[in-house]
């Protein structure tokens, strides 16, 4: 049984949930490849940034949103972050953590996510396939990457 919730990232067992993640994504990309974002920005208010947790209460994954305002409501939220541990995968808690931050962002007017990942990292982008999100250019500030993949998702 796990729990999904809206969370501040500044905790010490988040922290080594990102600690985590980078130290997977760093041996598969150089530095230039690399689109995370700081702990700092994860804080923000127009961030949603959400805790997996077993019943017991560990860590064991997370996620955001990024609410990208234009010149009025949110155009588009950017995924960030997403990241279960290894050891408790292959039980549907990516999806659901994706499910979550989906939800969150719909109820704040969000009509459409994007993401950014890697083209090693195969479980997420069959995660994100799954979940209905399909290529797309580069958006915002990225630059095409051979070695990343864009996706979107238009939101009900």
């Amino acid at each position: 049984m796990s729990t999904i919730a809206l969370e501040h990232p500044d905790q010490p067992d988040v922290h080594r949930l990102i600690e985590a993640l980078d130290n997977y994504q760093r041996p598969l990309y150089p530095a230039a490849s690399h689109h995370g974002i700081p702990m700092s920005a994860l804080a923000q208010p127009h961030v949603l940034f959400a805790v997996l947790r077993t019943d017991t209460g560990q860590a064991i994954g997370c996620g955001a949103v990024v609410l990208n305002p234009s010149t009025g409501p949110v155009a588009y939220g950017e995924i960030k972050r997403m990241f279960v541990q290894p050891w408790h995968r292959g039980q549907g808690l990516a999806r659901q953590l994706c499910e979550f931050l989906e939800a969150q962002a719909i109820a704040r007017g969000c009509p459409e996510l994007a993401l950014e990942t890697g083209i090693y990292q195969s479980e997420a982008l069959a995660l994100y396939a799954r979940a209905g999100f399909e290529p797309c250019e580069p958006f915002g500030d990225y630059q095409p990457d051979p070695l990343s993949v864009f996706m979107r998702k238009r939101l009900a």
